[in-house]
């Protein structure tokens, strides 16, 4: 199967697609769930995955890019969530129940005008085989953007997801930092449709970057460890995907929590056996 994988890989195009976009993904959304998770924000990615279902119909619709109106979409509820939390005594998990049905909703009636069952189908569990040339560009050139945006504004961040409040008395723009790892997880969130779906895109973000937590000691760390976990997992599920012809974004979710099982168990910092050991000894 492997050299069934490896010849499909330097005679087929749409494969070669399929797996470079599967990495740039699975490394960009392993760097930014470490940032996501650090700051108890698991359920904005989920959120946000679900309010650029109107988007993309809409564009779907216009007959544009699906990129620009989930763009538009996701930061549209990023925006409405932390605008509902800062200005009420409505808890942000409310706000973000409110404001990701809401979204879900209205791109289901979209979805229905614009008459494309099959395109709702790979919006929702997404289709990595069939990107294009235009569609790997995108993800390439945004996952880039993520990347350097991590970079440049690493120590801030940082700060800002351990201990918001020293950051605040610092006068570190507290503010302005989570919209901009709001703007940052949408572009992840949009990229990553591609190849997991809208309904799997938080186990993308989430898993590689909890499987991390369990090893890292650090957040620089933990993001170089996400990363190369995201992309292990995005090329194992290609693989078998490709190689069982089924769903290749499920698979790529499956691996990536199997992967996080054996962690959940084995990891030094878990050290889930031994304290089994230890209960049952005493």
């Amino acid at each position: 199967m492997i050299l069934e994988f490896l010849t499909g890989l330097q005679q087929f195009h749409f494969l070669q697609n399929a797996l470079i976009t599967a990495v740039v993904i699975g490394i960009v959304a392993g760097a930014i769930g470490c940032f996501i998770i650090l700051r108890g924000m698991s359920l904005m990615g989920d959120a946000i995955s679900h309010a650029v279902l109107p988007g993309v119909a809409l564009s779907y619709i216009l007959g544009i890019n699906f990129f620009i109106g989930a763009i538009v979409f996701g930061l549209l509820a990023s925006l409405i969530i932390t605008f509902i939390r800062e200005n009420s005594i409505i808890k942000g998990d409310t706000a973000i129940g409110i404001t990701f049905s809401s979204f879900l909703a209205l791109g289901v009636i979209l979805i229905g005008f614009a008459n494309s069952s099959t395109d709702l189908f790979h919006i929702l569990f997404g289709n990595i085989l069939a990107v294009e040339d235009t569609d790997k560009w995108i993800s390439l050139g945004i996952s880039l953007f993520v990347l350097l945006a991590i970079a440049l504004f690493f120590r801030p961040l940082l700060l800002t997801s351990f201990d918001p409040t020293l950051a605040k008395s610092m006068g570190v723009p507290v503010t302005y930092y989570h919209y901009l790892l709001m703007v940052l997880l949408t572009l992840v969130s949009v990229t990553a449709m591609q190849s997991v779906g809208t309904i799997l895109i938080v186990a993308l973000l989430i898993t590689p970057a909890a499987t991390a937590y369990l090893y890292a000691n650090s957040l620089k760390t933990m993001i170089f460890l996400s990363s190369a976990l995201g992309a292990l997992s995005s090329v194992l599920g290609l693989f078998v995907g490709y190689s069982f012809n089924i769903a290749a974004g499920s698979s790529i979710v499956l691996t990536s929590a199997l992967i996080f099982l054996f962690s959940f168990i084995f990891a030094p910092k878990q050290r889930f056996l031994k304290k089994k050991t230890e209960k049952y000894s005493i």
